[in-house]
């Protein structure tokens, strides 16, 4: 009893520990940058460490994750950079949140953790709980099943196998397979392996992984040397900026590409037929690229017109960052996308979707772990820190400090700055070409400011939920002194 007793009292004692350090850790008052250049020697000689085992080409520095909090994140060297760029847009909270941090004190929060199941197979028993208080508390409107997966890539490609599934099922009336059918698709031949194919548009990014990768086309590094599907690929609008004094031109950007889409739609049918439809809310990786809401409410009237899914990918605006917690809610859709898919911010990946994309048959979108219920748990608590914080109510009002800055650095700096756009956090402004864009950035953090680029020319923001209006000050603040010093 006396070992029993003592154990439970450490275990107290700890936990007030650690807890306390965290609820009463504060972000500093700025940024601070100590080293001449980022990276400093401590996170280069790191990169050398890892060199030897892994490619390091695409490290910017080695971070302190026990010392960042909040918008800001630490490096080795002590450099303390206000984050707006958090990790490609999938911190939500900021860095060492005290509520995610007491998720695993539980200890059966905590058994869950080390116990990862095969979600498929061999779920706990608190899991049909946890999909519908968690995930389901959040689906988006109208969309009443959810698959689980780990990432934004696997979330896309077995939702694209769900539309293709979906569309077979439609062909054959939902009869039973046959014979022929099944013993054609293990060679990859006709009606097994049948020739259908999804519509994207150029821009887009919806993962790295092979299949997926057919319908991604923001950079080529991406898809170099890697074979690709024969799929339709439709242009995306291009739009002029500021948005009420090019309404003409953008209307018209609209019309000729969904004018294209409809017209590949039909050029593709005889060869490898359209099954379903691609499509970000705002193209991230590809440029921050923007269309209207009647861009997308047409598009779904195209889809509906021609029997095929529409797929909305959430994977980057998910979460919360437009002001909505899905930014599709910005268009008023007629009804739901067929499938919506997400990640990031929403700590593991998967898709929602409705009854007519469930297999008839076990095992066709399956895999080992089906997605993380440890981070399941972590949402859980993301999802109640937003709605009691009103999070998205912040993301507004930050949002219009930092949209309204850039756009009057825009003013400032003509020849330098155009473009600025977005909803919400999620932002994005264009410099004149790639060589000052990559300047800038690099300046930026020197400054004590983390981002990033996307498209060719295109600064991104993404913050954290918790990102404030005395935050976006300070990045505004450097980024004026950057721009003065070009």
């Amino acid at each position: 009893m006396r070992s029993l007793w003592l154990n439970t009292l450490t275990k107290q004692c700890l936990y007030r520990l650690s807890t306390k350090r965290y609820s009463t850790n504060v972000e500093p008052k700025e940024p601070v940058v100590k080293t001449k250049s980022i990276p400093g020697p401590k996170s280069i000689e790191l990169k050398k460490q890892l060199d030897s085992v892994q490619a390091t080409g695409t490290i910017q520095f080695f971070a302190d994750y026990e010392k960042s909090i909040g918008n800001y994140i630490y490096d080795v060297d002590g450099n303390i950079l206000l984050d707006v760029y958090t990790q490609i847009s999938s911190v939500p909270l900021g860095y060492n949140h005290p509520r995610l941090y007491k998720v695993f004190h539980n200890e059966q929060n905590l058994k869950t953790l080390i116990n990862r199941p095969a979600l498929g197979v061999f779920p706990g028993k608190e899991w049909p709980e946890k999909l519908h208080s968690v995930l389901l508390n959040i689906a988006p409107k109208g969309l009443n099943k959810i698959t689980t997966m780990m990432c934004g890539s696997c979330s896309n490609e077995n939702a694209y196998k769900s539309i293709f599934i979906w569309y077979q099922n439609k062909l054959r009336g939902n009869a039973p397979l046959t014979e022929q059918e099944k013993n054609s698709c293990m060679i990859n031949i006709p009606p097994g392996a049948p020739k259908l194919s999804i519509l994207s548009f150029k821009g887009a990014f919806h993962g790295r992984t092979l299949g997926v990768l057919s319908t991604t086309h923001s950079k080529y590094i991406h898809k170099l040397d890697v074979p690709s599907f024969d799929w339709p690929i439709a242009s995306f609008p291009e739009y002029r900026y500021p948005l009420d004094e090019n309404v003409a031109h953008n209307k018209k950007e609209d019309e000729k590409c969904l004018s294209e889409v409809q017209d590949l739609i039909q050029q593709f049918a005889s060869k490898n037929p359209v099954a379903g439809i691609v499509v970000e809310p705002i193209q991230s990786e590809g440029g921050d690229n923007e269309a209207s809401p009647e861009f997308f409410r047409s598009l779904q009237a195209i889809c509906k017109k021609n029997g095929i899914a529409l797929l909305i990918d959430e994977v980057q605006t998910g979460g919360g960052s437009t002001g909505k917690f899905w930014a599709h809610e910005h268009f008023e859709l007629e009804s739901p996308p067929d499938v919506v898919t997400f990640s990031k911010k929403l700590q593991l990946g998967g898709y929602f979707h409705n009854d007519d994309f469930i297999p008839n048959e076990p095992y066709r979108i399956f895999n080992t772990w089906m997605g993380d219920p440890g981070k399941v748990l972590l949402l859980e608590e993301v999802v109640k820190v937003i709605q009691e914080e009103k999070l998205l109510a912040n993301v507004d009002v930050a949002g219009k400090v930092l949209k309204n800055g850039l756009l009057s650095l825009e003013k400032e700096f003509p020849h330098i700055l155009n473009s600025t756009r977005g909803r919400g956090t999620f932002l994005a402004i264009n410099c004149t070409n790639t060589k000052v864009r990559d300047q800038i950035i690099g300046a930026l953090k020197l400054h004590g400011i983390q981002t990033g680029g996307c498209g060719e020319i295109s600064i991104r923001f993404r913050p954290a939920l918790i990102f404030k209006e005395y935050h976006a000050n300070i990045v505004l603040d450097r980024f004026r002194k950057v721009l003065q010093a070009i």
